[in-house]
C-alpha cells in the first residue's frame, strides 16, 4: 500500500460570494469550510496534506495557524486546477498515492474518499449521476463505463452537456503518473487555464482510463460558489447532524429546526424542543430536556437537568437534576450543583451554585462560590468589577439574601447570614445573623402639603 498524500485546493478567489473573506474561510456550522475538508482528509491518516492556498491566502494561513499537519503551497496567480496540483506535487515522493480535495466541497464523507484511496488502479475519478448537470464538467466514459475524456461545460457542446454523469473534481493517482499527466496539461481552453481534468483524456490514451467511482450521496460532493448555493450546504449540514443525533435516540421536535454547530454526546431520553443550537463541545446527560430558542455552546449537563426556553449557556457545568431559565444567560465558569436553579433574566459568570441553591429572577451572580441550599433574591447583584479588578463574593450555606442587594466584592457572608433587602454590603455579614445596610426610613412632608395645611 503506497503512502497517501492529500492535495486541498483553497486557493480560489469565490468572486460570485461578493465577500472580502476568501472563500474556503466561510463558515458552515459556525466553522471554515476549509476546515471540514480537512477533518475528512484526517480521518484518512495520510502522510501529509498539502493546501494549495493563493487569494487572500495569509487570511487563510492565519485562520489555521495552529494546525501542525499542513503544509502550505503558494499559488500566486491562479492559472488552473492543473496548476495547482503541479505545484502541490513538486515535494510529494514518487511512490506514493495522491488524493486530490477542494477546500469549498466540506460535505464528504471519508468512507468514500477511503474507496477512491484503496481502487488498484492508476487514476479513480468521484462521479455523480444528476438530473441537472448545468454548471458542471461532463464525464465522457467508454462502454465500460471508464473515463475516456471530462469536458468543461463552457467548452461543451450540445451532445456533450445533455450528458447527466458529471466531474465532482474529487480523484485519486498514484504520484508518479499524475506527476507526468499534470506537466502535459495546456491551456489551450476558453479560459486560458490549467484543467486538472485533461489528465483523464492523456490517461485514456496511454491505455490507462480512469475509473469511475459513483459518489452514494450527491450532497457530499455539493460546492458553494454564491451566498445561495452556501446556505443549500448549510441546510444539507442541520439535515444530516439531524438524523445523527436521532439515531442516538435523542427526541427532537423538529428536526429541520435544529442546529448542530460541534460535537456532541447525548444519553438516553434527551428531548430537544425547536430551535436550539449547539456548539463546540457540548454533552447531555440522561434525561436532559432542552427548551426552545436555546444557545448551548461548551456545555455538560448532567442527567435531568432541564433547561426551559430563550436560554443562552456558555461553558456550563451542571452535576445533576438542576434548573435553568427560562430567559437565563450563563457564561463561561458556571456551575449547578445537585438541584441549584436559576430562574428567569438571571446571569451569571464564574460562579458556582452550590446544591440546592436558588437564583429565582433578575440578578447578576459574577465571580462567586455559593453554598447549598442559598436563597438569592430578586435584584441582587455581585459588584465583582471596581473598574481595574476583580474581586470575589463568598455566600455561605443557608443564607438567605433579600431583594435587591448589592453586595460588594470582595465580601463574605457567612452561613445561615439573612441579609435585608435594599441592602449595600461592603462588608463582611456575620454568621446566623441579619445584617442590613440601608438608611432608616422617613417622610419628608412637601411644600405642597406645607401649604395645603396653612390654608385650612
Amino acid at each position: 500500500m503506497l503512502p497517501l498524500y492529500v492535495i486541498v485546493l483553497a486557493a480560489g478567489e469565490g468572486k460570485r460570494m461578493r465577500s472580502e473573506q476568501p472563500k474556503v474561510l466561510l463558515p458552515l456550522a459556525g466553522r471554515p469550510l476549509l476546515a471540514h475538508v480537512l477533518d475528512c482528509a484526517r480521518a484518512l491518516d495520510p502522510m501529509r496534506i498539502n493546501v494549495v492556498y493563493g487569494h487572500r491566502g495569509e487570511a487563510v494561513r492565519s485562520a489555521f495557524s495552529s494546525a501542525q499537519d499542513l503544509h502550505w503551497i503558494h499559488q500566486a496567480v491562479q492559472r488552473g486546477t492543473g496548476h495547482a496540483v503541479r505545484l502541490a506535487l513538486e515535494d510529494i515522493p514518487e511512490q506514493a498515492r495522491v488524493l486530490v480535495l477542494y477546500g469549498d466541497v466540506p460535505l464528504l464523507r471519508p468512507g468514500v474518499l477511503q474507496r477512491l484511496v484503496d481502487a488498484r488502479t492508476p487514476l479513480v475519478l468521484l462521479v455523480a449521476e444528476v438530473l441537472d448537470p448545468t454548471g458542471y464538467g461532463r464525464v465522457m466514459r467508454d462502454g465500460l463505463g471508464q473515463v475516456r475524456a471530462v469536458i468543461e461545460e463552457r467548452d461543451a457542446d450540445a451532445e456533450q452537456r445533455s450528458i447527466r454523469w458529471i466531474n465532482t473534481g474529487i480523484l485519486a493517482a498514484d504520484a508518479r503518473r499524475l506527476r507526468v499527466w499534470a506537466a502535459n496539461v495546456r491551456d489551450t481552453n476558453a479560459q486560458r487555464e490549467f484543467y486538472l481534468t485533461d489528465i483523464f483524456a492523456q490517461a485514456a490514451e496511454e491505455g490507462l482510463p480512469g475509473l469511475c467511482i459513483e459518489v452514494p450521496d450527491v450532497k457530499e460532493v455539493l460546492g458553494a460558489n454564491d451566498a445561495m448555493q452556501l446556505a443549500e450546504l448549510e441546510a444539507h449540514f442541520r439535515e444530516r447532524a439531524a438524523l445523527e443525533i436521532m439515531r442516538k435516540g435523542v427526541r427532537l421536535a423538529d428536526p429541520r429546526r435544529f442546529d448542530q454547530r460541534g460535537s456532541v454526546r447525548v444519553g438516553h431520553d434527551v428531548e430537544i424542543d425547536i430551535d436550539v443550537i449547539l456548539e463546540g463541545e457540548v454533552e447531555l446527560g440522561d434525561g436532559v430536556h432542552i427548551g426552545p430558542f436555546c444557545q448551548l455552546r461548551d456545555v455538560r449537563l448532567g442527567p435531568g437537568t432541564e433547561v426551559l426556553g430563550h436560554c443562552d449557556l456558555q461553558g456550563v457545568v451542571t452535576d445533576g437534576l438542576c434548573r435553568i431559565g427560562p430567559y437565563a444567560r450563563l457564561r463561561p465558569g458556571s456551575e449547578l450543583a445537585e438541584g441549584a436553579a436559576v430562574g428567569n433574566f438571571v446571569e451569571m459568570k464564574n460562579t458556582r451554585l452550590g446544591a440546592h441553591a436558588k437564583a429565582g429572577h433578575l440578578s447578576y451572580l459574577g465571580d462567586a462560590n455559593i453554598g447549598q441550599h442559598v436563597n438569592i433574591g430578586a435584584g441582587t447583584i455581585t459588584c465583582n468589577y471596581d473598574g481595574h479588578s476583580k474581586h470575589h463574593t463568598e455566600i455561605g450555606e443557608e443564607a438567605f439574601i433579600g431583594s435587591n442587594t448589592a453586595l460588594v466584592a470582595p465580601v463574605h457572608i457567612g452561613a445561615r447570614a439573612t441579609v435585608g433587602a435594599g441592602s449595600v454590603i461592603t462588608k463582611n455579614a456575620p454568621a446566623g445573623q441579619l445584617t442590613l445596610a440601608r438608611t432608616r426610613q422617613v417622610t419628608v412632608p412637601t411644600k405642597h402639603e406645607e401649604c395645603g395645611k396653612t390654608d385650612g
